[in-house]
């Protein structure tokens, strides 16, 4: 009989990468060693109110053979009316609005519908709050968006913790069981011990809530840097972060504890809830996605009308050639009010034209080329002023032509090789500036 393999004792579900802005200090690359140097077989990522590091995390670690998790920490406002004390420090920095959200919780996704959930929840995050309020997300949002989603109720600064640092035992009450209803199976008690007086203060009602309730509890770190050692540097990071001095007292600080722990040492410091630390596994287990890099997928240009039916190569082809009619009517416009440069017939012009859209559709790129002269030629008619164009791609007489660009390359010497060719293998990049103060309009419009 072949042996079982032996489970980890632990597994770390919220590791900060350096994503998390001005608060964690881990290259993601760097959580791989330490995670590969730990025997750990999987890492969660949360980095705060954003997904910047998912996919780089994903691939560095899978790089490494290690399970990637990907999750986010998001701030989030229960609606409860009791978000913040007024005269509370702020958790985002010195200049950052008194009110703050209910608490922040940690998302993990462990399935696909988790990790879409994910993006969307952290858009809302980003554009549905005041522009005067901190980034968060709505507790309904979160409900809507539940699916494919584990819960950790975020240790002290999480909405549960924080009610009960503020003696409102009822309230806390109150915000588990709603989450409790909503994510029933899917939800863990945090419990962290950094060393903190308010987490010691709060630990036995948290355990006492789980059990009365029948939620598992999980043993968490919260880890912002790799090792004890690098505590000074971190604490100042945040000094950074918060426009503060390292010489105050009265600042956002977290503890030489916050770092990266072994599994031995995790396993001692909760050595009386070893139901805690198997909760770290049994989460790992259940989370069986990780979002992969993909070649760019670009919309089809051909109307749906007329690509039903169509197969890959009959769709490029209909590009190729809606791209060969708009270059050719283009040269044809501009040579109209352009003269021709020296020493160059017309002839030229056609036989560059021709080897242009040649190497453009055997290289798969008309769809490209269409796209983006589109929202150019919607720009510059809808009053959003547009660059003359910069770079490789002034070298193009087909962007020329669809007036991506406002250089005639003959004129000025320029190669279309520079831009693209056959040996080039990763999609051709157009340089583009758009006026700052219009710019949004032409985002919109794409």
């Amino acid at each position: 009989m072949t042996a079982k393999p032996k489970l980890p004792k632990y597994i770390h579900l919220k590791t900060h990468s350096a994503y998390s802005l001005l608060e964690g200090a881990l290259p993601t690359g760097k959580i791989a060693k330490l995670a590969e140097a730990a025997g750990m077989p999987a890492i969660g990522l949360t980095d705060t109110n954003n997904l910047f590091g998912a996919l780089e995390f994903s691939d560095k670690l899978s790089g490494a053979g290690i399970q990637p998790i990907v999750g986010a920490t998001y701030d989030t406002d229960f609606g409860d009316g009791a978000a913040a004390d007024a005269s509370a420090l702020p958790r985002l920095g010195q200049n950052a609005p008194p009110v703050r959200p209910a608490g922040a919780l940690a998302l993990l996704a462990s399935n696909a519908d988790g990790y879409a959930n994910l993006i969307k929840l952290g858009s809302q995050a980003f554009l549905l709050p005041d522009p005067t309020e901190p980034t968060h997300i709505k507790l309904d949002a979160l409900e809507t968006h539940r699916k494919g989603l584990i819960v950790l109720t975020g240790g002290p600064e999480g909405p549960i913790g924080r009610a009960l640092s503020d003696g409102q035992p009822d309230l806390a009450r109150e915000r588990l069981t709603r989450l409790h209803r909503v994510f029933n199976g899917n939800l863990y008690v945090e419990l962290q011990r950094h060393g903190l007086r308010s987490e010691e203060e709060i630990e036995p009602q948290l355990v006492a809530l789980a059990y009365d309730l029948g939620i598992p509890l999980v043993a968490t770190n919260e880890v912002y840097f790799a090792t004890p050692d690098d505590y000074e540097a971190h604490d100042a990071l945040l000094c950074i972060a918060d426009g503060r001095m390292v010489t105050e007292d009265n600042r956002r600080r977290v503890t030489r504890e916050h770092y990266f722990k072994s599994m031995d040492d995790m396993a001692t410091l909760f050595a009386d809830l070893p139901e805690a630390l198997e909760s770290t596994i049994e989460i790992a287990q259940r989370c069986a996605y990780r979002p992969m890099k993909r070649k760019p997928i670009l919309p089809r240009f051909v109307a749906a009308a007329d690509a039903a039916g169509m197969t890959d190569e009959e769709m490029l082809a209909a590009e190729a050639a809606e791209l060969k009619r708009q270059a050719e009517e283009g040269l044809c416009a501009r040579l109209a009010v352009n003269p021709l440069a020296d020493g160059f017939t017309r002839e030229d012009y056609d036989k560059r034209l021709a080897y242009e859209l040649d190497i453009i559709a055997r290289m798969k790129f008309p769809g490209y080329f269409l796209i983006v002269a589109d929202f150019i030629k919607w720009s510059k008619s809808n009053g959003v002023p547009v660059g003359p164009g910069r770079g490789s791609g002034a070298g193009s007489l087909v962007a020329w032509s669809l007036t991506i660009t406002d250089l005639d390359p003959l004129r000025f010497g320029l190669l279309f090789e520079r831009f693209l060719n056959p040996e080039r293998i990763s999609m051709p990049d157009f340089d583009i500036d758009f006026c700052q103060e219009r710019r949004d309009r032409t985002i919109r419009y794409v």
